[in-house]
């Protein structure tokens, strides 16, 4: 029986949410380890993979269940007990032809920083960037939406048919002393969100312009590639 699972996990203790041969500190790791401590033989399937330190509130898996296990809140309750930084917030039975993966429509991503720097409590979970301009900011992250191919906007070295991907939403709003930058689109590359963020800042911060910004959104000329420290970003939400 194919189960889908909504999941949250706290990234800073992992080496990223896909298995490698070279560590055993991945989010994956950790839950088929679960798995099989209950007689479970499982390959776990995520919606999509996040980068070490990278954080979920709204991940989706999906996994293959023997016939024995027809419990789902015992199977949550028991997986929640096994596992520290990860928790279970939901697991339901699905169509075996079910992909957390291939099945997913849209994905958002949120970011999260401040302007002054975090205290050691935060540091873990929330990035920092200097005083910035708001407005520049906003139009720097309006000139992502739409569909573009960002060949110059992800990390190289994973296998992907194409690096076109249509953005529906980028926005930035302000609550609290804490800032926040969300996307949403149809999938991401890899480590695309980060690079995206910290390309933004640096128009907000007028290190780049907006004109820099689109020409190399035109895969015209590679301004920048560094990356938005990982504790601020997170894997929101999924929709099917």
């Amino acid at each position: 029986m194919r189960v889908k699972a909504v999941i949250s996990y706290d990234g800073s203790a992992y080496q990223g949410f896909q298995k490698q041969t070279s560590t055993k500190l991945t989010i994956t790791g950790a839950i088929e380890e679960a798995l099989a401590s209950l007689q479970i033989n499982a390959s776990i399937v995520g919606s999509g993979r996040t980068d070490a330190g990278v954080h979920a509130t709204g991940q989706v898996i999906h996994f293959d269940l023997p016939e024995f296990w027809r419990d789902m809140a015992k199977l949550k309750d028991t997986l929640n007990r096994k596992l520290t930084d990860i928790f279970f917030k939901h697991i339901t039975p699905v169509e075996s032809d079910f992909h957390a993966r291939f099945s997913a429509k849209k994905r958002v991503y949120r970011y999260i920083f401040k302007t002054q720097r975090p205290s050691v409590f935060e540091q873990k979970y929330i990035s920092h960037y200097q005083t910035f301009d708001p407005e520049l900011l906003t139009k720097a992250l309006k000139r992502f939406e739409g569909k573009h191919n960002f060949n110059f906007f992800h990390k190289t070295g994973s296998v992907t048919h194409t690096t076109v991907r249509e953005i529906y939403r980028a926005e930035y709003m302000e609550r609290d002393g804490y800032h926040f930058i969300y996307f949403q689109a149809n999938g991401f590359l890899r480590s695309q969100v980060r690079m995206l963020v910290d390309a933004a800042m640096l128009c907000a911060h007028n290190e780049m312009s907006i004109t820099q910004l689109q020409e190399q959104l035109a895969c015209q000329k590679k301004y920048t590639n560094r990356l938005a420290p990982a504790e601020g970003l997170y894997l929101a939400r999924i929709i099917y």
